[in-house]
């Protein structure tokens, strides 16, 4: 009982610290072979946006628009593969189960 305990804390310190380096990371997610950056934290907190002043024309608006939602779609899903990394890192071989969210 005591060897789980023992792990639990183990696992909850380093839960805690991933936490911190998620808030502290920065991702980029980018469309528009680049004329569109978006740049979220580990957290998935929008942190920056860039647009290419090329983009930045009347008529083409709608076509900004769906590269700002396509490259945080590209951020988001970074975010997500970086945050199940580090959860792995955390828990080893500790069985998690499906749909525990420990972030």
């Amino acid at each position: 009982m005591f060897d789980i305990m023992k792990k639990a804390k183990e696992l909850q310190t380093k839960v805690a610290e991933i936490q911190e380096e998620l808030a502290n990371t920065e991702i980029e997610g980018v469309s528009g072979a680049g004329m569109v950056k978006v740049t979220l934290n580990g957290k998935g907190d929008m942190k920056g946006l860039a647009i290419d002043p090329s983009m930045l024309k009347e008529d083409e608006a709608e076509i900004l628009e769906d590269l700002i939602i396509a490259a945080h779609k590209d951020a988001r899903v970074k975010v997500e593969e970086f945050s199940a990394e580090k959860m792995k890192e955390a828990t080893g071989d500790l069985p998690i189960p499906p749909g525990m969210n420990l972030f």
